[in-house]
């Protein structure tokens, strides 16, 4: 049984990975959607649950105690064989030497802790059953750092992010379980749109380019493909 669970299903890149991996053009049949996200997104994270037949857990993913209750309850049908570790944020607009703490704090717990705990969860199965695909998401500030300027403390998170994802790619690659991550630059959302009105957004990525991204990296046909960064960056 093909399992995947996506955290941060409720939003705007989650729920495009979530239907494009039950669409009829994805190669991956999945049997079991497991979607996660935070309490406050409780009614999207039932309505896209409901479009795909897949069951919808609100818990704080930043909790490692909250992470791991709800992987008990997820794995009560059958662990997770595959997953996409989307939950995270943005939060900066301050530089370093002006701002006080609370940035730094932020990031780290909704970019590193979520994906940090999530992997905790997932991996014993995976690795004991020797198969496995996870996909997490960086950053194109992750190799071009100076253009989080302002925002430090995000830049430094998602840097965090990939790093775990390479080193722990490696320490699973002997048991079959492929670990990546993708690097998108500006993803069209409606907030990013709202954010920035006077960009240029047919240069930014679209979510069903990266959500395409994902799920061919989280496919079979990406059988060869682990500890890697996808640069998506369309023509941002």
């Amino acid at each position: 049984m093909n399992h995947v669970l996506v955290t941060g299903a409720a939003g705007a890149l989650g729920d495009a990975v979530v239907r494009k991996l039950a669409s009829t053009t994805t190669r991956m049949p999945f049997d079991c959607y497991s979607l996660l996200d935070v309490p406050q997104g409780q009614g999207r994270l039932d309505a896209l649950a409901k479009d795909v037949a897949g069951r919808a857990f609100a818990c704080d993913l930043s909790s490692e105690i909250e992470v791991s209750r709800m992987m008990r309850e997820v794995s009560g049908g059958g662990a997770p064989t595959h997953a996409v570790l989307v939950a995270g944020g943005w939060k900066g607009g301050t530089p370093l030497h002006e701002g006080g703490s609370g940035d730094y704090h932020d990031m780290f717990r909704m970019n590193v802790n979520t994906v940090y705990f999530a992997l905790r969860a997932l991996l014993p199965a995976m690795v004991a059953a020797k198969h496995g695909s996870i996909v997490v998401i960086g950053s194109r500030a992750v190799e071009r750092p100076w253009t989080s300027a302002g925002s430090a403390a995000y830049a430094a998170s998602k840097s965090a992010v990939v790093t775990l994802a390479q080193a722990v790619a490696q320490e699973v690659l002997p048991y079959g379980v492929r670990v990546n991550a993708v690097m998108p630059s500006t993803l069209d959302t409606a907030a990013n749109r709202q954010a920035m009105p006077d960009a240029d957004a047919s240069r930014w990525v679209s979510l069903e380019s990266c959500a395409s991204v994902i799920a061919f990296l989280l496919s079979d046909d990406a059988q060869d493909i682990s500890g890697a960064t996808i640069p998506v960056y369309g023509r941002a």
